[in-house]
């Protein structure tokens, strides 16, 4: 993807998107939505979560998302 097309990503596709690679490796963000403060932005917000979840993030980043 060009950079222009990157900066005209849907941010609801993208937070989706995310979710669905997220989920596919074990993972769950339950606070994972786009941010409606600053639409100019396209923010995903990602909230917080329990330490183990993102130790199950790492280990799947590290593997290239295989577990």
């Amino acid at each position: 993807m060009t950079t222009k097309e990157l900066r005209d990503m849907d941010p609801d596709a993208a937070a989706e998107a995310l979710r669905t690679a997220l989920t596919e490796v074990g993972v769950v963000f339950p606070s994972l939505r786009v941010d409606l403060a600053s639409p100019e932005l396209q923010l995903i917000e990602l909230g917080r979560v329990r330490a183990d979840v993102a130790a199950r993030l790492a280990r799947a980043l590290q593997r290239g998302g295989c577990e």
